[in-house]
């Protein structure tokens, strides 16, 4: 198994992660492990391209960039909505500033993410 596969079993781990805790209602936990299965795909290619871990940044638009991707607008602007919820802290005072996160949002966002892998699974 080389370093891609390596990373995207990564991924599709975290986008089941992802649907389990939509399953159970704990919807900040469903948009970071959406946001972390998607930083998973650029640092995956990233890895097999030169060898070498990726970098260790969270921004998923950088991301894709540094791995010569161009998104669609589309892509893009969600992608840029689920770096938002890469959570670097967990503290509860800066869990507030994320704000309400309802079902819909987080049933919508994990739909993005599937169709963000795909994408990236394609480039």
């Amino acid at each position: 198994m080389n370093s891609r596969e390596r990373w995207a079993g990564q991924a599709q781990y975290d986008l089941d992660t992802a649907r389990a805790m939509l399953a159970a209602g704990r919807r900040l936990y469903v948009l970071f492990c959406c946001q972390q299965a998607v930083e998973k795909s650029p640092k995956g290619l990233l890895a097999e391209r030169s060898q070498e871990h990726p970098p260790r940044i969270h921004n998923l638009v950088r991301l894709a960039e540094r791995a010569g991707l161009v998104l669609p607008p589309a892509l893009e602007q969600r992608m840029r909505m689920l770096s938002n919820y890469y959570i670097e802290s967990r503290y509860p005072e800066e869990l507030v500033s994320l704000g309400q996160i309802d079902h819909a949002l987080a049933d919508e966002m994990l739909r993005h993410t599937e169709e963000i892998l795909e994408w990236l699974a394609s480039h």
